[in-house]
């Protein structure tokens, strides 16, 4: 690995710990991250000369003090706030002696935490959200963020700076939630989280389905938030939920990198490793012996499809029954649609078809491509083939990427050549 590239792999691992520290220290996220990118510039410039130091953590950290230090000096006639930062960076210490282990481990684990929260306040639009969550826990840059959404690097760089701008003008405290507010932060948290997993899983735009990088970085990110809240059920539940789905990737594409469905998918080729991490997580959820969440539901839900070794012998019934308690936790009509592909197998087309239509109606399902699909596969079963191929042909003209929409097109037309409906 050339020096560039170790740089780069140090600063994925250590910019949110040192971003987090130093927020902590100037109170300013956006001073924060600006500092630590100085530090990270420096050694950009100084270690493939001088070597990786033995302790690059603590070497940023030093860096990035002694700039905050040089900034405030120059700043401090036009604010006087500068000079208690000013005191606070150089009271901390240079950062190249850390303290005792203990000690050092609660202090990350709380300017972490801190970070998580800010990142993924609800005062931020989703889209900033996941964004400056990106920017500020994984490392990436504005272009690698751009990139990922395909979105262009202006819009991203706005949403990023105008974030900052929104958690500074706001006044948000750079602090873990008190614990009475704790679960209504949290699930703005992991909202984020598994907004990006869902990317990752299936694209919403451009032309591969899967983005399996998006997809890791938040289950990277899930378990750091797993080893900082260790007693919260819902994160390890949504840690078991994105392993076991992630388990299907390199199932769901075809050799031309086709969408293969559930029904399809050859299940020799799932991750058994992520699988077996996926129900470990789900056992933990569930041995912390609280009330599951939506999460952990649908992780429980992920966990009946990985025990059957063929789609035929999936307990279906169990599935349905999970649907109905996340209904309960979480209504919405995507669960309710699901819960009906669930009926479809346990039950039967005719109940599936009568679930369907009972929300098919639902404003929030007006362009969600999958409604037609499903649709469009119960109707086939039922032997009506002309209406499905034009279920089929309408949820192509919703579908986000130019994959799904061959595939829709295809399956209308394998129907439209079978008048029996049997593609």
């Amino acid at each position: 690995m050339d020096a560039r590239r170790t740089v780069e792999a140090v600063w994925r691992i250590e910019s949110p710990r040192l971003i987090g520290a130093l927020a902590r220290l100037v109170r300013d996220v956006g001073l924060a991250e600006e500092l630590a990118q100085d530090a990270f510039v420096l050694a950009l410039e100084q270690w493939p000369q001088e070597g990786v130091p033995r302790n690059p953590g603590a070497w940023l950290m030093a860096t990035a003090k002694h700039k905050g230090i040089d900034l405030v000096r120059r700043e401090r006639s036009r604010d006087g706030k500068y000079a208690q930062v000013a005191a606070d960076l150089a009271a901390s210490g240079s950062g190249t002696e850390p303290p005792p282990d203990a000690v050092a481990a609660e202090a990350v684990r709380d300017d972490l935490l801190a970070l998580v929260f800010l990142a993924c306040h609800p005062v931020l639009p989703r889209e900033s959200r996941v964004a400056l969550t990106l920017r500020l826990l994984a490392g990436l840059s504005t272009e690698e963020i751009a990139r990922a959404f395909l979105v262009p690097t202006a819009t991203t760089a706005q949403r990023i700076s105008r974030a900052k701008r929104t958690l500074a003008e706001a006044g948000v405290p750079f602090e873990v939630p008190q614990e009475d507010e704790l679960p209504a932060r949290l699930s703005a948290v992991l909202e984020v989280m598994y907004l990006l997993f869902n990317e990752g899983y299936a694209a919403t735009s451009g032309e591969a389905w899967i983005r399996a990088d998006l997809a890791q970085e938040a289950m990277r990110l899930g378990r750091v938030l797993a080893g900082l809240l260790p007693r919260e059920p819902e994160v390890h539940g949504l840690v078991a939920l994105m392993e076991l789905q992630a388990s299907r990737f390199r199932a769901r594409s075809g050799p031309r990198g086709e969408p293969v469905l559930l029904a399809d998918q050859d299940r020799s080729r799932w991750d058994g490793t992520l699988i077996a991490h996926g129900r470990a997580a789900l056992a933990r959820a569930a041995a912390l012996r609280r009330p599951l969440g939506p999460y952990t539901v649908q992780a429980a839900i992920a966990a009946c499809h990985a025990r059957a070794p063929r789609f035929e012998v999936t307990d279906w019934e169990a599935i349905v029954a999970l649907y109905d308690a996340l209904a309960q936790l979480a209504p919405s009509p995507v669960v309710d649609l699901n819960r009906a592909v669930a009926v479809l197998h346990a039950d039967g087309p005719a109940a599936a078809l009568e679930a369907i239509d009972a929300v098919a109606d639902h404003p929030k399902l007006a362009r969600y491509h999958l409604l037609g699909a499903v649709r469009a596969d119960v109707l086939a079963r039922l032997g009506r083939a002309a209406e499905a191929a034009e279920e089929l042909e309408r949820a192509a003209g919703l579908a986000p990427t130019q994959r799904e929409r061959r595939r829709l097109r295809e399956r209308a037309a394998a129907l439209t050549a079978t008048p029996d409906g049997e593609a």
